[in-house]
C-alpha cells in the first residue's frame, strides 16, 4: 500500500471517528461501526431511541474544490447502502423491526479546522 493511500485512510478513519463521537453527543448509541457485507459497507449502524435505527454515511473532503462531500453520494452508493442495511437487519432480526433511515455526516476542512454536516433522512 502507498503512503499516499494510507494516509488517505487514516484522514477517513479520523473522520468516522469524529462522526461517531459527534453523534453520540447528540444522544446516538453506536450498535455498530465498519458493517461489511458482500453488497458493501455501513460506516456505522446507531440506535436513536426517538428514531430507531440510524443507518449512516461518512463522507470527509479536504476541500470542495471537486464538489462537497454530500454530491459524492450518487444513486449507486444509495442503492449499495440500501442493500448492506437490508443485509444487516436480515442479520438482526430483533432491530428489522424498529423505523430505520439514512443520515450522513459530511465532513469538509483540514483535520483541525473540519465541519460536521449531519443530514438526516439524507435519502
Amino acid at each position: 500500500m502507498t503512503a499516499k493511500k494510507r494516509a488517505a485512510q487514516d484522514l477517513g478513519r479520523k473522520a468516522e471517528q469524529q462522526a461517531c463521537q459527534f453523534l453520540q453527543q447528540q444522544g446516538l448509541k453506536t450498535l455498530s461501526q465498519n458493517y461489511h457485507c458482500r453488497y458493501g459497507e455501513i460506516d456505522l449502524v446507531m440506535r436513536d431511541n426517538a428514531e430507531g435505527l440510524v443507518f449512516v454515511e461518512v463522507r470527509y473532503r479536504k476541500s470542495g474544490h471537486f464538489g462537497t462531500a454530500v454530491d459524492s453520494i450518487d444513486q449507486r452508493k444509495q442503492d449499495k447502502l440500501r442493500k448492506t442495511a437490508e443485509h444487516f437487519l436480515q442479520q438482526h432480526p430483533k432491530l428489522a423491526k424498529l423505523p430505520s433511515r439514512f443520515d450522513v455526516i459530511a465532513i469538509q476542512g483540514n483535520a483541525e479546522y473540519a465541519q460536521c454536516e449531519w443530514l438526516q433522512n439524507a435519502f
